[in-house]
């Protein structure tokens, strides 16, 4: 199963470590799921995490992004002639089109109403609460 996630939810993952954001970065990190994303998002990931506000180990968050590079499948997504009311949302939808995953945001409000499109919660529902972990 593919994911892409929005940067709103790796944050929130680092920030509540027992939340559903943080269920789906374990099974990213232990190889349930596979996380998709292209040079935007990583370069999204690089900017947003090591903000001073999050207190985030600037360390730990490279290993972190650089591991997520490692195992997760890179992509050059198609374009899509679609607008954004915030156009930084388009790139992980794109990202998510083009490689037929998942797409968990915290603001499922910012992204067009499509089945793919899903809360942390709504995800983990789909994914199962006895499928978190890789057999």
């Amino acid at each position: 199963m593919k994911v892409v996630l929005d940067t709103n939810v790796l944050v929130s993952a680092l920030l509540t470590p027992d939340g559903n954001p943080a269920r789906i970065l374990d099974c990213i990190l232990n190889g349930a799921i596979i996380l998709c994303y292209d040079s935007r998002i990583i370069t999204e990931y690089q900017n947003v995490l090591p903000r001073p506000k999050f207190g985030f180990d600037k360390k730990a968050v490279k290993q972190l992004i650089d591991y997520l590079i490692f195992t997760g499948f890179s992509v050059v997504p198609t374009p899509l002639s679609i607008s954004f009311d915030d156009e930084n949302d388009k790139k992980f939808f794109e990202v998510a089109v083009s490689t037929d995953a998942y797409l968990i945001t915290g603001n499922i409000r910012h992204f067009p109403q499509k089945p793919f499109i899903l809360s942390p919660q709504g995800f983990l529902k789909i994914l199962g609460n006895d499928n978190l972990d890789k057999e």
